[in-house]
């Protein structure tokens, strides 16, 4: 099959080409629909009772969830029909072409395992400290940990509709409209994240609005802080998505993310529970189990940041080697 309009077009990251090859789409218009795909994903949330926090209705409410899952899976479907019809109609793709620019095939297992274990060096420190410090390796191997985490609704939204949802429009809709502009893969990966941070803004209204007494000052840095590292993660989300061309990628990595949380940087690191149970301490003892338990805290804590330092360094190395694949969207420079 020749190549369609679309991979002419990426075609120029991948070789040098004297051709001038006219992009099928402005960032202009990639740019409006993607704040529109925005619109559409949030909007909901307010518009309905069901899914309109207020004072007296928490957004972890059970009911809430699940009508936002539902509103925010009928606003990316809608979004995907909308950027498979222009893929179609104004990059002249195919079928196939379709679905391995969104993502959707191969499916990478290769690259999905690769993605995880990659996220995973960064996060060697807090894996310790859960595995080994709090003892939770059994939980893990048991299957419990995935159990406890699926049991409830906020559970289902933080490791599955919302990875899901949110990685299908923000990554796998978004980026390829804008590879089909004039911008350049390196732009793509720091500009469209923009949007995913944006989206996550409305959450400053919904915890003034469920705490009413919190000061504003406390609030804004709190939703500056939540901008900024879900910023950084789509930037990440994003590297990750053009150079392994799977959605189930970083969708992967996203629950990972969510379920791992932001590493501990500072404190001592000790056990939630003391290994072998509750010690019974004497008058005369007292004293040398407290510092037997601080000294067994500066050698956890010593582990856990040797580790998080490791990991980094590790994730750093390994980046461009474990994100490589022949399914690549494009060629960052």
């Amino acid at each position: 099959m020749a190549p369609t309009g679309l991979y002419r077009h990426l075609s120029r990251y991948f070789k040098n080409t004297e051709e001038e090859i006219l992009p099928p789409l402005s960032a202009t218009f990639a740019g409006a629909l993607s704040v529109a795909y925005t619109v559409l994903y949030v909007l909901p949330f307010y518009l309905s009772p069901t899914t309109r926090p207020s004072p007296t209705l928490s957004r972890d409410a059970p009911s809430v969830i699940r009508a936002r899952i539902r509103f925010v899976s009928i606003s990316v479907a809608l979004s995907t029909i909308a950027t498979i019809y222009i893929l179609a109609d104004r990059a002249n793709a195919t079928r196939l072409d379709i679905l391995r620019l969104l993502g959707w095939y191969p499916i990478g297992i290769l690259e999905v395992a690769k993605s995880l274990l990659l996220t995973a060096l960064l996060f060697a420190g807090p894996l310790f400290e859960s595995a080994s410090i709090e003892g939770r390796w059994k939980d893990w191997i048991q299957g419990q940990t995935l159990h406890q985490s699926l049991s409830s609704w906020i559970g289902w939204r933080n490791y599955v509709a919302g990875p899901v949802t949110e990685e299908i429009l923000f990554r796998s809709l978004l980026v390829p409209l804008h590879l089909l502009t004039p911008l350049s893969p390196t732009h793509v990966i720091f500009f469209t994240p923009l949007y995913f941070g944006i989206a996550h803004v409305h959450h400053f209204y919904e915890f003034v609005l469920t705490h009413p007494h919190t000061p504003w000052a406390p609030s804004i840095i709190r939703s500056l802080i939540q901008f900024t590292y879900t910023t950084i993660f789509g930037w990440y989300a994003t590297f990750l998505f053009i150079r392994t061309g799977s959605v189930f990628a970083v969708i992967l990595v996203h629950t990972f993310c969510n379920w791992a949380g932001l590493p501990r940087l500072w404190g001592r690191v000790e056990p939630r529970v003391a290994i072998g149970g509750p010690t019974v301490r004497g008058k005369e003892d007292s004293g040398s189990e407290l510092g037997q338990e601080r000294r067994g805290s500066l050698v956890w804590s010593l582990a856990y940041y040797t580790l998080l330092v490791a990991g980094a360094v590790g994730f750093q190395q390994c980046l461009w080697d474990l994100t490589e694949s022949p399914a690549r969207l494009a060629k960052i420079e």
